[in-house]
C-alpha cells in the first residue's frame, strides 16, 4: 500500500512539474489504452466464437455455389471485418492527438516562461526553470503516449487483417 502511495506522489509530482496539460495527455492515453485492450479482448476472446458461428452457418448451408450463396458469404465476411475494425480509426486518431496535446503543453509552458521574464526580467533562471519544465515535459509525455499507441495499434491492424484472411480461407469458395 505504501508503494502505491509513493507511486501516486511521484505521478502527481511529474504532473505538477509538467503542468495541467499532462492530465489531458493522461486522459487521452487512458481512453486509447482502454480501447486497445477492448480490441484485443474482442479479437482473442469474442471473435473466435463469432468465426466459429459463421463457419458453422456456412457449412450447414445446402447451397454454397450459387451467386446468392456467394453474396451471403461476402456479407458475413464483411460484417465480421466491420466488427474487427471497429474503433481502430478512433484509436489511430487518439494516437495522432497525443503529440499535439504535448505541443499544446509546450506552448502553455513557454507562455509561462515569457510571463516570468516580463515580470522579473531575464536575469532569474530559477523562476524560468519551472516554465521550461512545463514546456518540455508535456511534449515528451505526448510523444511517449503516441509511441506506445503506434506500436500496439499497428499490431491490432495486422491482427485484424490476419483474422479476416483466416475467415475468408475458412469459408470455401466453390
Amino acid at each position: 500500500m505504501l508503494y502505491l502511495i509513493e507511486l501516486w506522489e511521484t505521478v502527481r509530482g511529474f504532473i505538477s512539474t509538467g503542468g495541467d496539460v499532462l492530465w489531458i495527455v493522461f486522459g487521452v492515453l487512458a481512453v486509447m489504452w482502454i480501447l486497445m485492450i477492448e480490441r484485443y479482448w474482442f479479437m482473442f476472446i469474442e471473435f473466435p466464437k463469432l468465426r466459429k458461428n459463421i463457419i458453422e452457418r456456412w457449412d450447414s448451408r445446402e447451397d454454397t455455389t450459387s451467386w446468392y450463396a456467394h453474396r451471403v458469404r461476402d456479407a458475413w465476411i464483411s460484417e465480421a471485418s466491420e466488427l474487427l475494425n471497429a474503433r481502430i480509426l478512433l484509436i489511430k486518431t487518439l494516437v495522432a492527438v497525443c503529440p499535439l496535446i504535448g505541443l499544446f503543453g509546450t506552448v502553455t509552458g513557454m507562455i509561462s516562461v515569457f510571463e516570468t521574464m516580463a515580470v522579473s526580467g531575464t536575469g532569474n533562471p530559477r523562476l524560468m526553470a519551472s516554465g521550461i519544465s512545463m514546456a518540455t515535459i508535456p511534449t515528451m509525455a505526448g510523444m511517449v503516449a503516441a509511441l506506445s499507441g503506434v506500436f500496439f495499434s499497428s499490431r491490432i491492424e495486422t491482427r485484424v487483417r490476419v483474422e479476416v484472411e483466416k475467415l475468408v480461407d475458412s469459408l470455401p469458395h466453390h
